[in-house]
């Protein structure tokens, strides 16, 4: 058994994605390539983007902080502290509107 404190993880991303160029910082807590499901926490300096990708499978993104826009489709939808936003199927983007940290859930779809 581990157990990991993802508030910790989430304060830990932020910093990291405020000390670097890009705005970002990732650390995969479960899973990874080789799995089927993976969860990873990430983090976006405001004003920072994940431009447009194709979804690799099921997925979802836990708002652990802060405020992000997901797009897709010519849809969006907001989310906020809290709030648990179902990836579409196909091509995404994702939007830092505040500085934002988050739970990124994927269950890769195998053939």
């Amino acid at each position: 058994m581990q157990k990991i404190s993802i508030e910790a993880l989430a304060t830990q991303q932020l910093e990291a994605a405020r000390s670097v160029s890009s705005g970002r910082a990732a650390d995969t807590v479960f899973g990874g390539h080789e799995k089927v499901m993976r969860q990873t926490v990430m983090a976006l300096k405001a004003g920072t983007s994940l431009s447009e990708h194709q979804n690799p499978g099921e997925a979802t993104i836990f708002v652990l902080r802060g405020s992000l826009w997901l797009r897709s489709g010519g849809e969006s939808w907001q989310g906020k502290s809290g709030d648990l936003l179902i990836i579409p199927n196909g091509l995404h983007s994702l939007d830092a509107e505040e500085d934002s940290a988050f739970l990124m859930t994927v269950a890769k779809i195998t053939s």
